[in-house]
Protein backbone atom coordinates (compact mmCIF):
# COMPACT_ATOMS: atom_id res chain seq x y z
CA UNK A 1 0.00 0.00 0.00
CA UNK A 2 2.75 2.17 0.35
CA UNK A 3 4.61 2.51 -2.62
CA UNK A 4 0.73 3.17 -4.17
CA UNK A 5 0.25 5.87 -1.81
CA UNK A 6 3.78 7.17 -2.62
CA UNK A 7 2.66 7.36 -6.24
CA UNK A 8 -0.59 9.03 -5.63
CA UNK A 9 -0.95 11.81 -3.13
CA UNK A 10 -3.93 13.07 -4.73
CA UNK A 11 -5.40 9.78 -2.80
CA UNK A 12 -5.85 8.74 1.35
CA UNK A 13 -4.95 5.53 1.83
CA UNK A 14 -6.02 3.18 4.89
CA UNK A 15 -4.14 -0.15 5.66
CA UNK A 16 -6.86 -2.39 7.99
CA UNK A 17 -5.45 -5.53 9.88
CA UNK A 18 -6.69 -7.32 12.68
CA UNK A 19 -2.96 -8.03 13.71
CA UNK A 20 -0.81 -5.35 15.05
CA UNK A 21 2.28 -6.25 14.52
CA UNK A 22 2.67 -6.24 10.67
CA UNK A 23 1.02 -2.29 11.25
CA UNK A 24 4.63 -1.12 12.96
CA UNK A 25 7.11 -1.07 11.06
CA UNK A 26 4.55 0.38 8.26
CA UNK A 27 3.21 2.74 10.91
CA UNK A 28 6.87 4.04 12.08
CA UNK A 29 7.59 4.99 8.17
CA UNK A 30 4.77 6.71 7.09
CA UNK A 31 5.11 9.12 9.90
CA UNK A 32 8.72 10.06 9.10
CA UNK A 33 9.50 13.13 7.02
CA UNK A 34 8.26 12.54 2.86
CA UNK A 35 12.22 12.44 2.16
CA UNK A 36 12.58 9.46 4.42
CA UNK A 37 9.74 8.00 3.20
CA UNK A 38 6.91 9.55 5.31
CA UNK A 39 3.29 9.75 3.60
CA UNK A 40 1.06 12.09 4.68
CA UNK A 41 -1.78 10.14 2.59
CA UNK A 42 -1.43 6.68 4.35
CA UNK A 43 -2.71 5.36 7.72
CA UNK A 44 -2.86 2.32 9.08
CA UNK A 45 -5.46 0.90 11.71
CA UNK A 46 -5.64 -2.36 13.80
CA UNK A 47 -9.16 -3.36 13.40
CA UNK A 48 -11.02 -6.64 11.96
CA UNK A 49 -12.44 -6.69 7.90
CA UNK A 50 -15.90 -7.56 9.36
CA UNK A 51 -16.14 -5.08 11.91
CA UNK A 52 -14.87 -1.91 10.55
CA UNK A 53 -14.60 1.48 13.04
CA UNK A 54 -17.72 3.33 12.11
CA UNK A 55 -15.62 6.20 10.95
CA UNK A 56 -14.75 4.40 7.51
CA UNK A 57 -18.41 4.30 6.75
CA UNK A 58 -18.96 5.54 3.21
CA UNK A 59 -15.77 6.94 2.55
CA UNK A 60 -13.73 3.68 0.50
CA UNK A 61 -13.59 4.37 -3.38
CA UNK A 62 -11.55 1.38 -3.35
CA UNK A 63 -11.37 -1.39 -1.00
CA UNK A 64 -8.56 -4.33 -1.83
CA UNK A 65 -8.39 -7.56 0.02
CA UNK A 66 -5.10 -9.21 -1.35
CA UNK A 67 -3.96 -13.19 -0.58
CA UNK A 68 -6.02 -13.16 2.31
CA UNK A 69 -5.61 -15.79 4.98
CA UNK A 70 -7.42 -17.66 8.43
CA UNK A 71 -11.09 -16.22 8.75
CA UNK A 72 -10.77 -13.12 6.33
CA UNK A 73 -10.15 -15.48 3.81
CA UNK A 74 -12.84 -17.93 4.89
CA UNK A 75 -15.33 -14.62 4.81
CA UNK A 76 -14.21 -13.29 0.90
CA UNK A 77 -13.94 -17.26 -0.09
CA UNK A 78 -17.82 -18.04 0.50
CA UNK A 79 -18.81 -15.14 0.49
CA UNK A 80 -20.12 -14.83 3.88
CA UNK A 81 -22.68 -11.99 4.33
CA UNK A 82 -21.12 -10.28 6.95
CA UNK A 83 -17.85 -9.28 5.80
CA UNK A 84 -19.62 -8.41 2.43
CA UNK A 85 -21.94 -6.14 4.47
CA UNK A 86 -19.15 -4.66 5.90
CA UNK A 87 -17.15 -3.81 2.81
CA UNK A 88 -20.37 -2.51 1.66
CA UNK A 89 -20.80 -0.02 4.57
CA UNK A 90 -17.27 1.47 4.00
CA UNK A 91 -17.29 2.27 0.00
CA UNK A 92 -18.75 5.06 -1.64
CA UNK A 93 -21.76 5.05 -4.20
CA UNK A 94 -20.47 2.81 -7.17
CA UNK A 95 -17.19 1.69 -5.00
CA UNK A 96 -14.87 -0.72 -6.48
CA UNK A 97 -14.05 -4.25 -4.46
CA UNK A 98 -10.90 -6.30 -5.89
CA UNK A 99 -10.74 -9.74 -3.69
CA UNK A 100 -7.22 -11.25 -5.24
CA UNK A 101 -7.13 -15.23 -3.25
CA UNK A 102 -4.13 -17.88 -4.36
CA UNK A 103 -4.19 -21.17 -3.23
CA UNK A 104 -2.00 -23.94 -3.74
CA UNK A 105 -3.70 -27.11 -3.81
CA UNK A 106 -1.01 -28.94 -2.12
CA UNK A 107 0.92 -26.84 0.40
CA UNK A 108 -2.70 -24.80 1.72
CA UNK A 109 -4.46 -28.41 1.91
CA UNK A 110 -5.26 -28.16 5.73
CA UNK A 111 -5.77 -24.54 5.88
CA UNK A 112 -8.81 -24.81 3.23
CA UNK A 113 -9.88 -27.93 5.28
CA UNK A 114 -9.54 -26.41 8.04
CA UNK A 115 -12.02 -23.50 7.04
CA UNK A 116 -14.23 -25.63 5.72
CA UNK A 117 -13.55 -23.85 2.09
CA UNK A 118 -14.84 -25.86 -0.63
CA UNK A 119 -12.08 -26.14 -3.99
CA UNK A 120 -11.62 -22.88 -5.38
CA UNK A 121 -11.92 -23.20 -9.20
CA UNK A 122 -13.68 -21.00 -11.95
CA UNK A 123 -16.69 -23.31 -11.38
CA UNK A 124 -17.10 -22.27 -7.93
CA UNK A 125 -16.41 -19.07 -8.43
CA UNK A 126 -18.84 -19.01 -11.01
CA UNK A 127 -21.71 -20.52 -9.84
CA UNK A 128 -21.68 -19.81 -6.02
CA UNK A 129 -19.44 -17.24 -5.41
CA UNK A 130 -20.65 -14.46 -7.75
CA UNK A 131 -23.98 -14.87 -6.64
CA UNK A 132 -23.15 -14.73 -3.44
CA UNK A 133 -21.43 -11.03 -3.97
CA UNK A 134 -24.17 -10.00 -6.10
CA UNK A 135 -27.32 -11.07 -3.75
CA UNK A 136 -24.96 -8.44 -1.76
CA UNK A 137 -25.05 -5.67 -4.11
CA UNK A 138 -21.75 -5.72 -5.76
CA UNK A 139 -21.69 -6.45 -9.78
CA UNK A 140 -18.94 -8.55 -11.08
CA UNK A 141 -16.50 -6.58 -13.64
CA UNK A 142 -14.04 -8.96 -13.93
CA UNK A 143 -12.73 -12.53 -12.94
CA UNK A 144 -9.68 -13.83 -14.07
CA UNK A 145 -6.66 -16.20 -12.74
CA UNK A 146 -3.67 -14.61 -12.49
CA UNK A 147 -0.20 -15.64 -14.15
CA UNK A 148 2.55 -15.41 -11.52
CA UNK A 149 4.12 -12.81 -13.42
CA UNK A 150 1.11 -10.72 -12.88
CA UNK A 151 0.42 -11.21 -9.24
CA UNK A 152 3.97 -11.09 -7.70
CA UNK A 153 3.97 -7.70 -8.35
CA UNK A 154 1.24 -7.34 -5.64
CA UNK A 155 2.71 -4.54 -2.96
CA UNK A 156 1.99 -7.52 -0.58
CA UNK A 157 4.40 -9.44 2.12
CA UNK A 158 2.64 -12.13 0.86
CA UNK A 159 3.25 -11.80 -2.81
CA UNK A 160 6.47 -11.38 -2.21
CA UNK A 161 6.83 -14.36 -0.19
CA UNK A 162 4.54 -16.93 -2.31
CA UNK A 163 6.13 -15.91 -5.06
CA UNK A 164 7.85 -18.21 -7.59
CA UNK A 165 5.21 -21.08 -6.71
CA UNK A 166 3.61 -22.25 -10.30
CA UNK A 167 1.47 -24.45 -8.45
CA UNK A 168 -0.57 -21.43 -6.83
CA UNK A 169 -3.43 -20.43 -8.36
CA UNK A 170 -4.21 -16.89 -8.23
CA UNK A 171 -7.91 -15.40 -8.58
CA UNK A 172 -8.51 -11.66 -9.27
CA UNK A 173 -12.43 -10.84 -8.51
CA UNK A 174 -13.18 -7.43 -9.04
CA UNK A 175 -16.11 -6.01 -8.24
CA UNK A 176 -18.48 -2.77 -8.46
CA UNK A 177 -20.72 -1.56 -5.45
CA UNK A 178 -24.25 -1.13 -7.07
Amino acid sequence: MSAIAAANPSNFYIGIDANAKPLEKLSTKITRKPAKGGLANAMFVRAAAEHPPREFDGIASEIYVNFPWGSLLQAVAVGEESILKSFRRMMTPEGNLQVTIGMDPERDRSEFQRLGLPRFDEQYLLTTLLPRYASAGFSCEDLRKLQSSEWSKIETSWARKLGGNENRHVYRLRFVRN
